[in-house]
């Protein structure tokens, strides 16, 4: 009786002390990817190619339509899930909808993934990635301010880390505050771990500061996987991607304004989510004139989370 009384005892506190260490284990893989945050620079992130797509307007025309040189056709069978794919649009003239490569909106839809809205309606929304500051987000949020509209910014650690103050004011202006990671990088090539940490570490810092969570992520390099798009809806997340963009990533490549603005009224169709890098001093010239320029055609800035 004695024997089974100690075997009991053991086995109580054999358990209590696995489920302290694994508690353990969970606070200090979080107190890590907050580390990671706080201690993350610009200059660890490879941001030289901010997509993995080229997306500048050296296209080809196929059966009268226009078609990106570097479109990556995507199997409709994926076999293997850790496979590396790359997110794809051909554009279409005459502001109609583009395509998405094959079988890629298939499986977006299977994890809850977004790229585009309602198609039947003349409603756009704009996102912006901000890898790093170049000083342009500033007048972005002045501009989006003084045309009463909302957009989603795609932050990653660094520049939660170092621009908290611009953070602030989109999350007090009404913005959607989007998880783009926190060093950036390709997220299929991350074993499931480092993912995550990758993921939910930069969501974590972000609800530290704001008491809030983030809702959408956008892959880094518009690189994703089966298994990346599920582990991330599994974490809570909806995969956003885009029916436009464009080169605009390059610090040394200034086209200025006009052409910002007439590269996105060629290529404005109905359900649109626009990706546009914030680092780019074009866009932030042309911000307010493709704000009043898209309702003049009749579009209104939309909501993502009113995408269904």
């Amino acid at each position: 009786m004695y024997c089974k009384r100690v075997l009991v005892l053991y086995m109580i506190f054999s358990l209590f002390f696995v489920f302290a260490g694994c508690r353990d284990d969970k606070e200090k893989l979080q107190m890590n990817e907050l580390k990671g945050v706080y201690s993350s620079s610009e200059k660890e992130l490879d941001l030289r190619v901010e997509l993995s797509g080229k997306l500048s307007e050296d296209t080809i025309k196929d059966n009268n339509r226009l078609v990106s040189r570097d479109s990556i056709q995507v199997s409709t069978e994926v076999q293997q899930n850790s496979r590396v794919l790359s997110w794809g649009i051909s554009r279409k003239p005459n502001n109609q909808t583009p395509d998405a490569d094959p079988g890629a909106p298939q499986l977006l839809a299977k994890y809850g993934g977004l790229y585009i809205g309602d198609t039947t309606k003349k409603e756009i929304y704009l996102t912006f990635d901000e890898g790093y500051e170049n000083g342009y987000t500033p007048k972005i949020l002045d501009t989006l301010k003084a045309n009463n509209t909302k957009a989603v910014f795609f932050i990653t650690g660094p520049y939660l880390n170092e621009h908290q103050d611009l953070v602030r004011r989109m999350v007090e202006e009404g913005h959607e505050v989007g998880n783009h990671t926190i060093h950036h990088p390709s997220l299929p090539t991350l074993d499931d771990k480092r993912l995550e940490e990758e993921v939910a570490g930069l969501d974590r810092a972000f609800h530290e500061k704001f008491g809030r969570n983030m809702k959408y992520l956008r892959p880094p390099k518009g690189e994703y996987s089966e298994r990346s798009l599920s582990i991330t809806q599994k974490l809570g997340y909806r995969n956003m991607f885009w029916s436009f963009a464009y080169d605009d990533w390059y610090r040394d490549k200034i086209r200025g304004g006009d052409y910002a603005y007439n590269i996105v009224m060629r290529n404005l169709h109905n359900g649109a989510i626009l990706l546009l890098h914030a680092v780019s001093k074009d866009n932030a010239d042309a911000l307010g004139n493709i704000i009043k320029g898209a309702r003049e055609k009749g579009y209104v800035i939309g909501n993502v989370n009113n995408i269904k």
